[in-house]
């Protein structure tokens, strides 16, 4: 059927069943963020798993790891989970159309609501073009990431992951409970905010004189101020040609009075994971960001924002990707920009 009229139905089969999704989330999150709270097991990691595996059942993005890992969550309640997805799998079985939402990349800018989709989209972009140039994989506060699973043999990268000794054991755990290898990555057990995860990293086997890609993805709004800048320093020390990839939010949302910003960080505090830092978004948000990273010794590669910019207006997030330098007087060619602006947005530098 034409596009307009399967979108226009999937709305309707979803506004009729949206009863049924209501009941489902009422019935699952209270009990997640209490299972959290109870046994100290990060919530927050769920969220970039279920867009994940939300991608894996529209077919927008295949990941058999996050679905056998969402179907033996112990924290996650199968029937409130089948209930609240209910009507956006129903409309999309009808139809055939995906929401917006889960099929990043599309043209323009992704707001701010499909952060969590657009981010892994633009990590995995990031993976793709650097993977032939490094040998070394490092994911910062990897919670329930399945990358490790999607590098083929022939690749010769070597997985890192780093989190929460609590947190990476819980994962351990459901990767067996799953019947998922637990030998494709390295794991190791770090506190950003109390211990050394370099030195932890290279006791690990990491070779800090061999380029490597760090991913860090929906990590820096939990952390310090300090935590994040002495990361930052970390990885500028490493080899030349080195790669880190983050997203971010801006000050401003994270201080922000909107319902739906009062209602995350309610929630966030709740399970012991507030949100607490964000970066100086200034506009244009591509040269903030430049001086923000420029400030540790790392050059930008790649920014994008997560919603609208404008010349007062700062964007409420964005995604970055860093480079070590060859030589830190010289810019690297390859850079990468927003591909569209609004009409009242200054064009960020080139």
């Amino acid at each position: 059927m034409p596009r307009i009229v399967s979108a226009g139905l999937f709305r309707v089969i979803q506004l009729a069943l949206f009863p049924l999704s209501a009941a489902g989330y009422i019935t699952s999150v209270p009990g997640m963020l209490a299972y959290s709270r109870r046994t100290g097991t990060s919530a927050t990691l769920l969220a970039s798993l279920y867009t994940r595996w939300m991608q894996h059942r529209l077919g927008t993005r295949p990941d058999v790891p996050a679905a056998r890992l969402m179907a033996v969550l112990p924290n996650v309640s199968a029937t409130g989970i089948q209930m609240e997805t209910a009507p956006t799998l129903a409309a999309h079985l009808i139809t055939g159309y995906v929401p917006r939402l889960y099929r990043y990349p599309y043209p323009g800018r992704a707001p701010m609501r499909h952060q969590p989709t657009a981010r892994t989209s633009l990590y995995d972009a990031a993976v793709q073009r650097h993977r032939g140039g490094i040998d070394q994989l490092v994911i910062l506060g990897a919670g329930f990431d399945t990358r490790a699973f999607r590098l083929a043999p022939g690749d010769r990268v070597r997985c890192f992951e780093l989190d929460l000794p609590r947190t990476q054991a819980f994962k351990l755990a459901m990767l067996e409970k799953a019947g998922l290898s637990t030998r494709l990555a390295t794991y190791v057990p770090a506190d950003f905010e109390t211990e050394d995860w370099m030195e932890k990293l290279l006791a690990a086997g990491f070779d800090p004189n061999r380029p490597a890609m760090f991913l860090w993805e929906a990590v820096t709004m939990y952390l310090d101020r300090a935590s994040v800048e002495a990361t930052l320093r970390r990885i500028a020390g490493t080899a030349p040609g080195s790669i880190v990839a983050f997203d971010y939010f801006s000050r401003e949302t994270i201080t922000s009075g909107s319902p739906y910003m009062r209602y995350a960080r309610a929630t966030a505090r709740f399970v012991g994971e507030p949100l607490t830092f964000g970066i100086d978004n200034t506009p244009p948000a591509r040269k903030s960001a430049a001086d923000f990273v420029g400030g540790f010794g790392l050059v930008l590669e790649e920014h994008r924002n997560f919603g609208k910019e404008t010349r007062r207006r700062s964007a409420p997030g964005g995604f970055v990707t860093a480079v070590v330098p060859e030589n830190k007087q010289r810019n690297p060619a390859n850079r990468r920009d927003e591909g569209n602006h609004d009409k009242t947005q200054p064009r960020p530098r080139a």
